[in-house]
């Protein structure tokens, strides 16, 4: 295989391997979920994983081109990347393909945590008791 043809087809090898955990998967369908920037509490937070696992699989998913990041004062905010290529689109298409009825409760945890949001902003950080609460109140009325 020649170098060029095995440097474009190595992009798509680590765009698999990146979505072949679950953990990035459910990443990746809070991002289309939320169609806007997310701060990497408000992921962990949704997909109730550790902060050292969220930001390892943010890494990977940044690293094969699939999310950016934007660090915004203390904050660092992730989205998709922009569908620059037809095979990006084709990817986020699969994974918005997969049955909702599988990331229902990390969709349901987001829009919670979404709603403490000030002014479209993430104001609470890591192990906030804002988040606590309100996520015990849920627990509750279930």
């Amino acid at each position: 295989m020649h170098k060029s043809a095995y440097m474009n087809m190595k992009k798509y090898i680590d765009i698999f391997r990146s979505l072949s955990d679950k953990t990035r998967l459910r990443i990746i369908r809070l991002l289309i979920q939320a169609g806007k920037e997310l701060c990497v509490c408000e992921i962990m937070d949704s997909l109730q994983e550790s902060h050292y696992n969220t930001s390892r699989h943010l890494k990977e998913l940044k690293n094969s081109g699939l999310v950016k990041e934007n660090k915004v004062g203390r904050w660092v905010l992730y989205s998709l990347t922009e569908k620059s290529e037809e095979f990006q689109g084709h990817i986020i298409h699969a994974v918005e393909g997969i049955p909702k009825d599988v990331f229902v409760t990390d969709c349901n945890r987001l829009k919670i945590r979404l709603s403490l949001r000030k002014e479209g902003k993430c104001v609470i950080g890591l192990k906030s008791p804002e988040w606590e609460k309100v996520i015990k109140q849920v627990r509750v009325k279930k």
